[in-house]
C-alpha cells in the first residue's frame, strides 16, 4: 500500500497533476478580496461642501454642517447602481472636522445641528452599505487643520485615538484609505500658521499600522501613496499604465530617507517592478465630478468617460476608487445619479454575456493532459480553477472557434494571481482567408486585462499566443464582449 501511493505521488509529479508553484509574491486574503471589488467610491462631505472649498482651512464653524435632506441610504444606493461594490467615507478631512462623536476632539459632529447635536454620520453611512450589501470603509486625515496639537507628539496619540474609535465602533472595515498630506497652513486652534512635520517619522506609520490597524481590523486593507496593501497610481485622472505589476518596491522619494507616504518616489507607480519585493497593486482615484468635493458649477462625468476610465483602470489590473460628493443639502446631485445608474447598467449590458460560452477552446498544452487544469475552466466564472500548462511549456496558443462568426470589440483575459503576476506578453489573432492576421500586441495580465479595439471585429476564429512567460501559465478566466451602447 505505501508503496502504491509512494508510486501514484511519483506519478502526479510527472505527469503534471501538482498545481504551478506559485511565481514571485502572491497576494494576502484581504487583498484576494480587494481585488474582487474592483470598484468602490470615496465620499467627501465636511464642513468645506458648505464652504464651497476643496480644502477646508480648519476654521469652518461647525453650525454651518447642517444637510436639511441628508440620506445616507440615497447615496448609497446610487453608488451600487453605478456598480460600485464599496464605499469609503471621509470620516475626518484635512479640516479636521469629524463625521463622528468622537471624544477625541471638540470639532465634530456633535457641535452641529444635524441631528440635533445627536448625529452619526459614520454609523449611518456604515448602516447603509450594510443594508444595500456593499462593502464600507473609511478614511480619517492624518493631517488636522483645525487641531491645535498638530505638530507636536500630543497629536500623534489624539490621531490614534481616532483611528481606534473608528476601527471598534463600525464593524468590519475593507479599507483603512490615508493619503501622504502632511502639514502646512491651518487654523490649528486660533495660531493661524504654516506647521511643517517631518512626515518619515512623525505619524510612525510601522507601528500605527501594525499595531492599530491589522489587530483592530485584520480585514481591511492598508491603502497610501506607497502601500502596505495597495498604492496610489500616481496621479488623480482615474487611469494605470498600460503595463502595470501588482508587485512593488516601494523606493524613499529624492533626499528622503524613507519610503512613506508623501516621501516617496512615484514614478514607478503606475506601472510597478516586474521584480518588486511585494504583491502591492495600484488603486486608480478619480473624482466623479471636476473636484473632490461639491461644487455647483461642476457635472459628472459622462458615463461613455467612466467606461473608458474603467477599461483603463479596472482593465489594467487595479480598482477605480471613484470620488462622490454629495451637495450640501445631503444628498447626490439627481445628474450624478443618473449617469451612475447609466454607467452601472452599461456595465451589466455589456458584461452579462461571455460570447466564449459557446465556443470550443482548443490549447497546444495543458498541464499533465489533466483535465482539472483544461480550458474548461476559463468560462466557469471560478476564480479559483485555471487553465496551466507544464512547466517547460510556458509559451503556448490557444485556438478559439466559433459555431459561426461572432462580432465583438472587448477581450477579457484574468490570471490565477493565487499563483502571482506571470504573464509579461500576449498577442491576440483572427483568422482571416485562411491565414492568421494579428490584431493586438499585449504585455501585463494580472488580475484582470480588457482589451478595447477601437472598432468590432467579426472573427469565426480567434488565436491566443503567449508570447512572454517565465513559468506555467495559469490562466483562470476568459471573456469575448460586445460594448452596450
Amino acid at each position: 500500500m505505501i508503496l502504491f501511493l509512494l508510486l501514484l505521488a511519483i506519478s502526479s509529479v510527472a505527469y503534471g497533476q501538482l498545481p504551478p508553484k506559485p511565481f514571485g509574491p502572491v497576494p494576502s486574503a484581504r487583498q484576494l478580496a480587494w481585488h474582487d471589488l474592483e470598484l468602490y467610491g470615496l465620499v467627501h462631505f465636511t464642513p468645506t461642501t458648505f464652504e464651497n472649498k476643496e480644502w477646508g482651512y480648519g476654521d469652518a464653524d461647525p453650525k454651518i454642517f447642517n444637510p436639511a435632506s441628508f440620506d445616507a441610504d440615497q447615496i448609497v444606493k446610487a453608488a451600487k447602481a453605478g456598480g460600485l461594490r464599496g464605499v469609503i467615507l471621509v470620516a475626518k478631512h484635512h479640516d479636521g472636522f469629524a463625521l463622528w462623536p468622537t471624544h477625541t476632539t471638540e470639532y465634530n459632529i456633535s457641535k452641529s445641528p444635524f441631528r440635533g447635536g445627536k448625529g452619526d454620520m459614520v454609523m449611518e453611512f456604515m448602516e447603509a452599505a450594510r443594508k444595500n450589501g456593499i462593502k464600507f470603509g473609511i478614511y480619517c486625515s492624518p493631517w488636522d487643520r483645525n487641531n491645535p496639537a498638530y505638530g507636536t507628539a500630543a497629536y500623534l496619540e489624539i490621531y490614534r485615538n481616532q483611528l481606534k474609535e473608528l476601527y471598534s465602533n463600525y464593524g468590519e472595515l475593507f479599507m483603512s484609505w490615508h493619503d501622504g498630506a502632511n502639514g502646512g497652513d491651518g487654523y490649528y486652534g486660533g495660531s493661524r500658521e504654516k506647521r511643517s512635520i517631518d512626515n518619515t517619522v512623525y505619524y510612525d506609520w510601522d507601528n500605527t499600522w501594525n499595531e492599530l490597524t491589522r489587530k483592530l481590523q485584520p480585514s481591511a486593507n492598508i491603502f497610501s501613496d506607497i502601500g502596505w496593501d495597495v498604492r496610489w497610481v500616481g496621479n488623480e485622472k482615474g487611469v494605470a499604465a498600460e503595463t502595470h505589476w501588482a508587485t512593488f518596491t516601494p523606493k524613499p522619494a529624492e533626499g528622503a530617507h524613507a519610503a512613506v507616504p508623501g516621501q516617496s518616489n512615484y514614478k514607478e507607480n503606475p506601472t510597478g517592478n516586474r521584480d518588486g519585493k511585494f504583491w502591492i497593486p495600484a488603486e486608480c482615484d478619480v473624482p466623479l465630478r471636476k473636484g473632490w468635493f461639491y461644487h455647483p458649477d461642476e457635472k459628472a462625468k459622462s458615463p461613455e468617460a467612466l467606461f473608458d476610465l474603467y477599461l483603463k483602470s479596472v482593465g489594467r489590473g487595479t480598482a477605480l476608487d471613484l470620488g462622490l460628493a454629495p451637495a450640501p443639502e445631503g444628498l447626490l446631485d439627481t445628474g450624478d445619479v443618473e449617469t451612475l445608474t447609466t454607467f452601472g447598467n452599461k456595465l451589466t449590458n455589456t458584461f452579462s454575456v461571455n460570447l466564449l460560452r459557446g465556443a470550443n477552446l482548443k490549447a497546444s498544452n495543458v498541464r499533465g493532459y489533466n483535465s482539472i487544469y483544461g480550458t474548461k475552466n476559463l468560462t466557469d466564472q471560478k476564480k479559483e480553477t485555471y487553465w496551466a500548462t507544464d512547466d517547460d511549456f510556458n509559451t503556448p496558443t490557444l485556438v478559439i472557434s466559433f459555431p459561426k462568426p461572432v462580432v465583438f470589440d472587448i477581450f477579457d483575459i484574468r490570471e490565477n494571481i493565487r499563483l502571482g503576476q506571470r504573464i509579461g506578453k500576449f498577442t491576440l489573432e483572427i483568422e482571416e482567408n485562411g491565414a492568421w492576421k494579428e490584431i493586438h500586441r499585449g504585455t501585463s495580465v494580472g488580475a484582470r486585462r480588457l482589451v478595447k479595439f477601437d472598432a468590432p471585429i467579426t472573427a469565426q476564429k480567434i488565436r491566443l499566443n503567449i508570447t512572454e512567460c517565465p513559468v506555467a501559465v495559469a490562466i483562470s478566466e476568459m471573456g469575448i464582449y460586445k460594448e452596450a451602447k
